[in-house]
């Protein structure tokens, strides 16, 4: 589908996964992935974050090819995340902001989260006005960051699109029994303390561990919220190395970026 503007889907990197979602043509929103970059081992080759220890040269050229891959040039609103549930409105000054979301309502800026296994969310109000993008691992989700970017929408939630990007899916995410108790523990829903128990958390190889389902922790939180449209959740960012980056399978290693705004 062709987006209003400079760039159409076709025109971005063919590796570049672009929602599968019924978002307006006001919207355009993408993750890019690992290839075809300026970085080196073991961040190559497209590694967009400044902090993961890459030669900062490279990470700016990166960011300079992600840049001219928008839809009409416009800056980009970057984010200090600390895995917490603030929400920013999105400026075009330059200005990285501590938060891990970030929300746009007009067409003179974009917004990027950076992941490599949490969950990136993106968020568009159905008229097409309004869109937001979060970073979402287990503590912002467990602490809200979800329902507070929801929240910064005027829109009844029923009216709020989201797409799940790629993030590190159930089959190879451990954590603790402490991580499991802690989502039972803040659910007050006897249903979905249920959903959570028998399915978000599956038992895993050593006592004490579970395997968590990002994807199914974020959707029932949003779903308590009231959003009905809700898609994607099928990618694994550790099953496949060759597209994105996972600091669980390598540890030392890149940024990938997911990237919404409203084209002008």
């Amino acid at each position: 589908m062709a987006l209003t503007g400079s760039k159409t889907v076709a025109e971005y990197p063919k590796d570049w996964v672009v929602p599968q979602w019924s978002a307006p043509s006001t919207v355009f929103a993408f993750v890019t992935t690992r290839l075809n970059g300026a970085s080196c081992a073991p961040f190559d080759a497209f590694n967009l974050g400044l902090h993961v220890g890459d030669d900062s040269t490279h990470v700016h050229v990166n960011r300079d090819r992600l840049s001219q891959a928008l839809p009409i040039q416009r800056p980009l609103q970057w984010l200090e995340q600390v895995h917490g549930n603030q929400i920013v409105d999105a400026i075009g000054d330059g200005v990285t902001r501590q938060a891990d979301a970030a929300y746009v309502d007009g067409a003179g800026i974009a917004a990027a989260v950076m992941t490599a296994d949490c969950l990136p969310v993106f968020f568009a109000s159905k008229n097409g006005r309004r869109v937001a993008v979060a970073h979402a691992g287990w503590r912002g989700l467990l602490n809200g960051v979800l329902e507070n970017t929801l929240a910064r929408f005027p829109d009844d939630p029923s009216n709020v699109l989201v797409w799940f990007g790629p993030a590190i899916a159930q089959c190879h995410f451990e954590v603790g029994v402490e991580v499991r108790d802690a989502f039972l523990k803040g659910e007050v829903s006897s249903e979905n303390r249920a959903l959570i128990s028998e399915h978000a958390f599956r038992p895993g190889e050593t006592v004490g561990k579970y395997y968590a389902d990002l994807y199914l922790l974020a959707r029932l939180r949003l779903q308590a919220c009231g959003v009905v449209t809700i898609t994607g959740g099928t990618l694994c960012t550790y099953c496949d190395s060759q597209h994105f980056y996972s600091y669980r399978r390598d540890g030392r290693t890149g940024r990938f970026a997911s990237v919404i705004g409203l084209v002008g």
